[in-house]
């Protein structure tokens, strides 16, 4: 009886815990880029349809490319920032071991909530646009979209301030663009679609590209996130 009371216990105070973690990692704006990424989503796929689009998974991977860096935007952007508004990050700085307790968990949270609504996309651009592997569709987004959120989270732990970190990837994030064509038919390509092979280019050889280059985008999370957690450690610079 007395386990089962704790268990109990555990689980109530683990779900206030996540509701609050979200509430303050999302500080009721998280709203607006949802519906923005949705609202981006449904104009795109109408304009598809319309135009009579080619609509094949390459295609479709660009659709819900975009609305995915929308959601993970906000969070990963503003994240530091909320923390001091609310006059968090005294109290979180005084948690042993802050880097793992407190941000990491939260990163967690961050990129599981973009997969699903991310998946719930897949499984809408599937059944009103064209059929795809909904599962695998949205396992390859999550490389680039978590790639730009843990970018974006290791920068708002150096600048400290929303506003400028948005600006800073707004630019890293054209420059990366600009520099996409050069890149198309590498490894380095963060842009790279898994679902379109480019032409004249072997299929084999374009497999070992794409895991090449996930390899490479998983690596860099690792980097950013561990990166930004040890940024967190210096208490005076944030305090």
């Amino acid at each position: 009886m007395a386990n089962k009371l704790n268990i109990k216990n555990s689980l109530f105070v683990s779900v206030k815990m996540i509701r609050y973690n979200l509430r303050i990692i999302f500080a009721n704006k998280f709203i607006w880029f949802l519906m923005a990424a949705f609202a981006f989503f449904m104009f795109v796929s109408i304009i598809t349809v319309y135009n009579g689009g080619n609509l094949s998974e390459g295609s479709i991977y660009y659709i819900l490319f975009f609305p995915g860096i929308l959601l993970i935007f906000y969070p990963s952007v503003f994240g530091i920032q909320n923390d001091d508004d609310s006059r968090m990050l005294e109290i979180l700085f005084g948690i042993p071991n802050y880097r793992y307790k407190v941000w990491l968990v939260r990163l967690i949270m961050i990129y599981i909530l973009v997969y699903v609504i991310t998946l719930l996309f897949a499984v809408l651009a599937s059944v009103l646009l064209s059929k795809i592997n909904v599962f695998e569709m949205t396992y390859q987004l999550m490389y680039p979209v978590i790639f730009l959120g843990s970018m974006a989270f290791m920068f708002s732990t150096i600048i400290k301030n929303g506003n400028g970190t948005a600006v800073a990837m707004i630019l890293i994030g054209v420059a990366l663009l600009m520099l996409s064509d050069a890149v198309e038919r590498t490894q380095w390509n963060i842009f790279l679609n898994p679902f379109e092979i480019p032409r004249n280019l072997n299929e084999i050889i374009w497999q070992g590209i794409i895991t090449k280059n996930r390899i490479f985008l998983a690596i860099s999370m690792v980097v950013f996130i561990l990166y930004g957690l040890f940024n967190l450690q210096k208490r005076e610079k944030f305090v």
